[in-house]
């Protein structure tokens, strides 16, 4: 193996460089974008628990806002919980795509490593033939040798640009359907609390209506008699 990398030449240099990169992204994006992390099971019921209680403490909004990205989602739909719906919406789509940002984050050095490992592989083809031809052209067609060289340094660079890219792009398509699944799943559980604040906070109001006393209707003073 390590022969045939020494036989590949310079170019193998940059292509062992974006394969080592490219392994300890997905490592790292497979550990990062696990659905328990992002997601936790329960925790949407747990809060919207928390909401029609109406159990809400900074602590609690503390603890929920670094629990799991869905939570910090969460916690910024109750931090503005008595506002109207429409305020509650911006501050969560604010929070939303900073949390979509963490999310994708080494996903578009993963896709240029896909597309740049090719081009990589297709450069050393190139000095490889190169190689070649110069070596035919001082000692002609007769030292097979030669051109057994630059060939083999050719189709080494291109296998192994290849064998970077193919794993890596397929990888970038998977992480970013993952990022799609989950963030599709967080929209449903805000939305779900943000129903829930918003009928919270239009009974309140009916509540408070239904336990005001009647206004006290004046009576007209009798007039004296003459």
């Amino acid at each position: 193996m390590l022969e045939l990398l020494l036989a590949g030449g310079w170019a193998m240099v940059p292509i062992l460089f974006c394969s080592a990169i490219a392994l300890a992204i997905i490592l790292e994006r497979f550990w990062t974008l696990r659905r328990k992390a992002i997601v936790p099971a329960g925790l949407g019921d747990e809060v919207r628990q928390w909401a029609r209680s109406r159990s809400l403490d900074p602590g609690h909004l503390d603890a929920l806002r670094t629990n799991s990205p869905l939570g910090e989602l969460l916690a910024s739909a109750l931090s503005v919980r008595n506002r109207p719906r429409e305020v509650i919406k911006e501050r969560v789509e604010d929070t939303g795509r900073h949390v979509v940002h963490r999310l994708e984050r080494f996903l578009v050095t993963l896709g240029t490593i896909a597309l740049v490992s090719p081009l990589l592989g297709l450069l050393g083809t190139v000095f490889g033939l190169i190689r070649m031809f110069l070596a035919v052209m001082v000692s002609g067609v007769g030292d097979p040798m030669k051109m057994a060289g630059g060939i083999g340094e050719a189709l080494i660079c291109t296998a192994a640009g290849l064998c970077v890219a193919i794993p890596a792009y397929a990888f970038h398509r998977y992480f970013r359907g993952r990022v799609q699944d989950l963030v599709v799943e967080m929209e449903r559980q805000v939305f779900l609390l943000t129903d829930e604040l918003t009928v919270a906070s239009e009974a309140a109001p009916a509540a408070t209506t239904a336990a005001a006393p009647a206004p006290r209707v004046p009576t007209r003073p009798t007039p004296a008699k003459v």
